[in-house]
């Protein structure tokens, strides 16, 4: 006996219905929002270039790209919420190397494993750190400042940083270190209300990176006398390098980079890594970026996974070295 079979029109029609519901289930999983998660609060460095990459993926991917900031200790925030996240593609962390290659060699219980819970996309940037002055104090170099403590606070002073057991905090030491100043840190939760303390005179002095200071130095308001690195930098031509000063093992820039949840279809860092390449090609965009001081180079997805590595292990050494103990 020869089994049920459906009229020709009709299976035409199911298989039509089919592909209608999986179409639109696709194209509602494209239209789901792709948020950026940052772990500095809005206004800040870090926030402002993942407003500026956030602007233009959304054209390239065709969907909306939102920023999440959630602020605090150094980033642990939303690295945690990125593990926290669906491996799904619409959810990624930017971040520089403070939170992905240092903290969790300074802290004991991070909640989260760079190598296990994240995988690279790609990265955009590098960049340097620097430090700089408030307006509040009247020296306009390193030497005026190194004077001015030793005069003012007897050798002891006080410097912002914008994340406890960071690259900054440790400049800090051997900043003191060299110059046989006794400087404390300053832990900030990130760089805009450390900036603001500067503006209002309620510390003197602060090490961050290029992007957040470099306006504020152009209007003035405060003073970046010192910067990493191997050479000066473009955007701030005449202020020296750090090893230019005499103080050496700061040469190694930190990068900037966007991390998924561990999981995350290749396909999907795929296409956001291609969408992240074709922004970085946009003039106004490199304009953008290079004006805040960054030197902006795409690094695919392996690039950034071999640059990170090699990071840590630096800092791994450099921490050992300097007797901090993980808090």
């Amino acid at each position: 006996m020869n089994g049920f079979r459906w009229p020709r029109a009709l299976r035409a029609t199911v298989a039509l219905c089919a592909f209608l519901v999986a179409a639109a289930a696709a194209q509602a999983q494209n239209n789901n929002p792709i948020r950026i998660l940052v772990g500095f609060p809005a206004g800040g460095g870090t926030d402002v270039i993942a407003r500026t990459l956030a602007d233009k993926l959304k054209d390239q991917l065709g969907t909306p790209v939102l920023v999440d900031n959630r602020a605090g200790a150094g980033g642990q925030i939303a690295a945690q919420a990125l593990k926290a996240a669906p491996a799904d593609g619409h959810t990624l962390f930017l971040t520089h190397d403070h939170t992905i290659s240092i903290l969790p060699l300074v802290t004991k219980n991070p909640g989260f494993d760079p190598a296990k819970d994240f995988v690279p996309v790609a990265g955009f940037a590098t960049f340097v750190n620097a430090l700089a002055l408030s307006s509040g104090t009247p020296a306009k170099s390193v030497a005026d400042y190194v004077a001015w403590v030793k005069n003012q606070g007897a050798g002891k002073g006080t410097v912002g940083v914008p994340a406890p057991a960071s690259v900054p905090e440790f400049l800090v030491k051997l900043i003191g270190q060299k110059y046989a100043l006794d400087l404390q840190a300053a832990p900030y939760r990130g760089s805009a209300p450390m900036i603001a303390d500067m503006l209002g005179n309620q510390i003197g002095a602060g090490i961050g990176s290029i992007p957040d200071f470099i306006e504020n130095h152009k209007a003035g308001k405060i003073h970046v006398v010192a910067v990493m690195g191997r050479s000066r930098q473009a955007a701030m031509p005449d202020v020296p390098t750090f090893a230019e000063l005499g103080v050496s093992g700061f040469e190694d820039v930190p990068y900037y980079g966007l991390f998924a949840p561990a999981g995350t279809p290749q396909a999907e860092i795929d296409r956001i890594s291609t969408a992240l390449l074709k922004v970085l090609t946009l003039p106004d965009v490199r304009e953008r970026l290079t004006a805040m001081g960054l030197t902006v180079g795409f690094m695919p997805q392996k690039l950034l996974a071999s640059r990170e590595r090699a990071y840590r292990e630096k800092w791994t050494w450099i921490i050992k070295t300097s007797g901090f103990q993980p808090q």
